[in-house]
């Protein structure tokens, strides 16, 4: 089982990230293209077996952070559970349950839509998001991704007696609390604080320590608010995410795997071990982020045989496929050195 330090580390230094090439672009049987990036995979006692490019930088997690966002509130009393508390860490497609799921958080805490602060958006789901065009419908706050998550920080709020005016701002207690978790499950001290796409408080860590905390997470004792909220993201994988996602794919294709995705091409997985994986890729690309990932967690010991879906879209010429986005060979096991 993975153990935290008694105290949090120094910030992770803030500069330009020493990235590595991560996924080709091969077409033809020549590299098109490289994607660079950074990955770190962390075995079941903590230690870090691979690192391949800037692992102990400062960088901005996104999405990938709202499982220990939702630790952070369950911590602070709030009693959701199964699949609201999935929803609480969701970066999700719009679909309807995530709508009806939001709505019900919000009818939990006796508070309404218009006490959400996060930026209206249209789905997220190319489907669903096609199909509100067609019908008319405006962008609305319940339908961004970080509704649930918004829904959920109101509900603390109003369990705790905060005031929910400002509850975005880094000085407020709910987020004061949520940066109290990050360094906690993270191990070290947050390098710098932003605002995120939905408006929320961005609290920049290193990649070594975004694996930490998921290791913390999916090795929690049963019935802590850290396993609370892994058992409500595997057992309910597209409300976390969406029933087209890559992300809840994974979750149901590797038994225990946890698994959250972030904007700008950020993944973080882990095992009920401690096996725990963190991917960067620097341009942000998703096509790159999928096969890294899982070639990630190849090498951390996952059997391959269940990550095929997952090797890398295919790059089409005249409509058929004449190459892929595949892993660099730093990341293929065979090459890689035992506890490299």
């Amino acid at each position: 089982m993975y153990s935290s330090p008694r105290a949090p580390a120094d910030a992770p230094a803030i500069r330009e990230p020493l990235h590595a090439p991560v996924a080709h672009l091969v077409r033809g049987g020549m590299i098109e293209g490289v994607h660079h990036g950074s990955v770190v995979v962390l075995g079941a006692g903590g230690e870090a077996g691979f690192r391949l490019g800037d692992v102990e930088a400062a960088f901005y997690p996104r999405s990938a952070l709202k499982p220990v966002q939702a630790v952070a509130m369950v911590r602070a009393g709030l009693p959701l559970d199964g699949e609201l508390l999935s929803l609480a860490a969701a970066s999700h497609s719009g679909e309807e349950r995530h709508l009806a799921g939001t709505r019900r958080i919000l009818e939990l805490a006796g508070v309404t839509e218009d006490d959400l602060r996060n930026v209206p958006d249209m789905p997220y789901d190319p489907v669903v998001r096609d199909a509100w065009v067609r019908e008319g419908r405006p962008p609305s706050r319940l339908a961004q991704n970080c509704s649930g998550k918004h829904a959920a920080m109101l509900y603390t709020c109003e369990l705790n007696g905060w005031s929910l005016d400002g509850y975005l701002r880094p000085e407020h207690p709910l987020q004061q609390a949520i940066a109290g978790t990050v360094e906690d499950l993270t191990g070290q001290r947050i390098a710098r604080v932003t605002v995120d796409g939905c408006g929320a408080p961005l609290f920049a860590v290193s990649l070594h320590g975004l694996a930490r905390a998921a290791a913390r997470i999916t090795t929690a004792a049963p019935g802590t608010p850290e396993a609370r909220v892994a058992d409500a993201m595997r057992d309910h994988a597209e409300t976390a995410s969406g029933s087209r996602r890559d992300v809840a794919a994974l979750m149901r294709a590797v038994p225990g795997l946890l698994a959250k995705d972030g904007f700008e091409g950020v993944e973080v997985a882990a095992l009920p071990d401690g096996r725990a994986v963190a991917v960067k890729i620097a341009d942000g690309a998703d096509r790159a982020r999928v096969p890294v990932t899982a070639a990630a967690l190849v090498l951390a010991g996952v059997d391959p045989a269940l990550l095929t879906a997952f090797a890398g879209e295919p790059l089409l010429g005249g409509g058929e496929p004449v190459g892929s986005v595949r892993p660099a060979k730093a990341l293929d096991p065979a090459l890689v050195p035992a506890g490299a």
